[in-house]
């Protein structure tokens, strides 16, 4: 099985060049983040088009996850039990069973500053995520949960840690909240890196970040066991171009 994960920081933006890219990449499932698109809104003819099925969780705000998938959907679930809100539940999270395998497509809260309201609900909502992941591997079948984490692991996962001192994405209880994730049964797939030493996903629009690969690995895969990884690579061309995301893709291949 090919699984990729892309934050695509607004669908309806970016669907000129997700469907040339189902062509040339062609995964089996494709995980999405920051859709910014109600469940009535999404692209579905230009999906089914491309030979993909599509389930989503999405309210036309700023959040909005999906997967696509050419081995079949079954069993979707939107968000998860005692999932934590802002006040409200978010749509931040889709489960669904693709070719035998439970998949999640998870968007973490920003958290903006570690003395907000928003940093709390982060730690909350990561915690939950933990105890629902570790319901479903209770159940026995093999998982693979990615996505936009906001969370980089280490520092050697952002081009300068000093640079980060004192914001969020690289505290340590937001460190330890991944720790408890992977604890839970899981291992982070780290992809290939295609420029450079580091395997960064995102890189800020500005200041021209991505052609000096000043970037952050914070699009993460983490697979149970039973779950073989044969390679995986981030795919920095689709960070190119005209009006890309500011995520790469991460492309896994499975077995």
């Amino acid at each position: 099985m090919r699984l990729a994960t892309w934050n695509v920081n607004s669908l309806k933006m970016r669907l000129p060049r997700l469907v040339p890219w189902l062509a040339d990449k062609q995964p089996d499932v494709l995980l999405l983040q920051e859709t910014k698109l109600a469940d009535a809104a999404i692209p579905t003819a230009e999906i089914k088009e491309a030979g993909y099925e599509v389930a989503t969780h999405g309210d036309g705000r700023w959040n909005g996850v999906a997967i696509l998938s050419r081995i079949g959907i079954e069993d979707v679930v939107r968000g998860f039990a005692a999932e934590p809100g802002f006040p409200d539940p978010e749509t931040r999270a889709i489960s669904a069973t693709c070719g035998g395998l439970r998949v999640w497509s998870v968007y973490v809260p920003n958290g903006r500053e570690p003395d907000s309201p928003h940093y709390a609900y982060k730690l909350s909502w990561l915690a939950a995520l933990r105890d629902a992941l570790a319901a479903d591997l209770a159940m026995g079948q093999p998982v693979v949960v990615a996505g936009d984490f906001n969370v980089a692991p280490t520092d050697a996962d952002v081009w300068d840690p000093k640079a980060f001192a004192g914001s969020t994405h690289v505290t340590a209880p937001e460190r330890e909240a991944l720790a408890r994730i992977l604890a839970a049964g899981f291992t982070d797939v780290v992809p290939t890196p295609m420029k450079g030493p580091h395997p960064f996903t995102y890189w800020d629009y500005r200041a021209g970040m991505f052609h000096q690969n000043m970037g952050m690995r914070i699009d993460l895969v983490y697979a149970s066991a039973g779950v073989t990884v044969r390679s995986a690579y981030i795919d920095r061309e689709a960070r190119k171009g005209k009006g890309p995301s500011d995520h790469a893709p991460v492309v896994v291949e499975l077995t």
